[in-house]
């Protein structure tokens, strides 16, 4: 099996174009019903799929879905629904966000802000199928010559622009009385930012692990705030093309029990498995288990649905949708922090004909009613 293990920006998984050119010729009944009744040719052509692609980047959250593609976990789960899966590795992580909203990939990895702020804002109907854990610290804000979180003022601080790493830097603002107007964000990449630290002209820097356990270990780092202050806010998920998942449904069963599988040997400490995640991250078991202890793993299926059902799930997407609000996250001419409508199984926040952000507890629920 071709597989495109690291894509750079623009780079099409090899199998999404192999489908989509299969779809070019199309019988002349077919062409037919395009020009009559085009819904129906669009929901024939998804019954039809059988190959689906899936993305992620670096983040102890996520590494299990290296050691689910390298280990074939991910193959046997789609051999299981009678589809092929390609998962994909993307170095940028805003850029394997941008593969799913352009439609490249099918899924992806990201947290709940950006599922919001990206696909969503941008009108791509997008569905959390797992929500696999929330930073419990693994996101951190880091100064030179300070370990104080007040000396961030007046200082340049380097961070993935209007990521979620911005909605945390935000909050750590608040916890000590200062705004956004008492700093200067700088556009970084996270694949940047771990080089860039040690420049002298860097001041301080909002990253996350495994990026922010290599900063930490240089010289003059302090780890002055953590998401450890603000547990549940940040959010890391397996988001789903809404349509797609409802056209193939498939597709939601094979990841949740491919993900689940790696859960089981996670609660294990299973240690090839470990390893195979810590080498994916770049580092050792040790400093992957150190990870792993800042980040709060739904291990446990129920608990996953707990999450998504707790209507409090909705009170953490309106404090995010108002903070993209006020940061223009939701476009231009957004009215208010409720025009993109998010759905939980607690209700609905914003606007209930705009609902472009999805949370869906049944594919979870299913796998845990087979077991």
């Amino acid at each position: 099996m071709t597989r495109c293990k690291r894509i750079p920006p623009n780079c099409v998984s090899p199998k999404r174009t192999s489908k989509s050119l299969s779809l070019a010729p199309l019988s002349a009944a077919l062409v037919i019903a395009a020009l009559t009744s085009p819904l129906s040719v669009t929901s024939a052509q998804a019954q039809e799929r059988d190959e689906f692609s899936v993305c992620w980047s670096i983040y102890a959250g996520w590494m299990p879905w290296a050691y689910a593609d390298v280990e074939g976990v991910v193959d046997k789960w789609a051999d299981e629904y009678g589809i092929s899966i390609d998962v994909v590795q993307v170095n940028d992580y805003v850029e394997s966000i941008n593969q799913f909203t352009s439609g490249n990939v099918d899924g992806c990895a990201m947290t709940n802000m950006d599922a919001l702020t990206i696909p969503a804002a941008s009108g791509v109907d997008s569905t959390a199928l797992i929500i696999n854990d929330y930073s419990n610290g693994n996101d951190g804000i880091v100064l030179k010559g300070s370990d104080d979180l007040a000396d961030i003022a007046g200082r340049q601080v380097n961070l993935v622009q209007f990521s979620v790493s911005h909605y945390f830097l935000a909050r750590a603002l608040e916890s000590v009385g200062l705004t956004e107007r008492d700093i200067e964000t700088v556009n970084t990449s996270d694949a940047d930012i771990v080089g860039l630290f040690s420049s002298d002209t860097t001041e301080a820097v909002a990253a996350w692990n495994p990026q922010l356990s290599a900063i930490a270990e240089m010289p003059d780092s302090n780890v002055v705030y953590t998401s450890a202050e603000i547990p549940g806010e940040i959010l890391d998920m397996m988001v789903v093309n809404t349509q797609t998942l409802a056209d193939n449904p498939e597709l939601g069963h094979a990841l949740v029990g491919a993900w689940y599988e790696v859960m089981d040997l996670i609660e294990a400490d299973d240690e090839n498995a470990l390893s195979i995640m810590a080498d994916a991250a770049g580092t050792d078991v040790e400093g992957y288990r150190n990870q792993l202890d800042a980040t709060y793993l739904y291990t446990d299926p129920a608990e996953a649905i707990e999450l998504m059902e707790n209507p409090e799930l909705l009170d953490t997407m309106e404090r995010v949708a108002e903070f993209s609000f006020e940061h223009g996250l939701l476009g231009d001419m957004a009215p208010n922090a409720g025009v993109v409508g998010i759905e939980t199984p607690s209700g609905v926040f914003g606007d209930e004909s705009n609902v472009q952000l999805r949370f869906d507890p049944s594919f979870t629920q299913a796998y845990l009613d087979a077991q």
